[in-house]
């Protein structure tokens, strides 16, 4: 199967992502691996994003659909693939559609992982990590045996600033700006899958299967 994924941050995408693979048994393309394999090996995608980075500067759409069409053009990717954090705007997408077309490559479906912003907002400013070893806790999924103190070392339990409301709310709004138009675009091509990511992470995945089996 041939498969895009999708879903905000603290959707599950990432676990998700890495059962689906194993599951159908195909091959995980991870834009942020994808860039550092380019980089390392020194292809001549790699060397013209490492160009662009080196000097902070974004990695222009065709470098990053060139890399994306190397990396599906691996013999590992025959069998199928998850693409996963590609692509994030509508003109990557025509891009992509693009490339696919002319590797004679059809996707099967795209999956958009779905919960509730207020769930997000539980699940990601929930996180607690302990200033002495590093052992990461949650105040709804994981707890620590007494509040505020690590379980391993008895360390204080602090907050990150990137895991505060503020920030966590931002991360939601730039995500939601960013992919509605793509949710749109594969929603009128009849690719979309909606899943319902607000349950048991078993479940979500019996959800994926039985919607691809569809």
């Amino acid at each position: 199967m041939k498969l895009m994924i999708m879903g905000p941050p603290g959707a599950g995408k990432g676990t998700q992502a890495e059962r689906l693979v194993k599951e159908l048994d195909i091959t995980h393309i991870s834009t942020g691996d994808m860039f550092r394999a380019a980089i390392k090996e020194g292809t001549e995608m790699g060397k013209k994003a490492k160009e662009y980075m080196d000097k902070g500067q974004l990695v222009p759409d065709e470098v990053v659909v060139g890399m994306v069409k190397d990396r599906l053009s691996q013999p590992d990717c025959a069998k199928g693939f998850l693409l996963d954090g590609f692509p994030r705007t509508v003109a990557q997408a025509d891009a992509l559609s693009t490339t696919l077309d002319q590797m004679g490559i059809k996707l099967d479906g795209v999956i958009n992982i779905e919960v509730p912003r207020e769930r997000l907002m539980a699940r990601l400013t929930g996180r607690r990590v302990c200033k002495k070893c590093g052992a990461s806790y949650h105040v709804l999924f994981n707890p620590p045996q007494k509040e505020g103190v690590c379980d391993n070392c008895g360390g204080e339990l602090y907050q990150r600033s990137d895991d505060n409301e503020e920030t966590v709310a931002n991360r939601l709004d730039v995500y939601e700006a960013q992919t509605q138009p793509l949710i749109d675009y594969y929603q009128k091509r009849g690719l979309l899958i909606n899943i319902n990511g607000d349950q048991d992470i078993d479940l979500v995945l019996q959800e994926i299967l039985e919607a691809l089996k569809k």
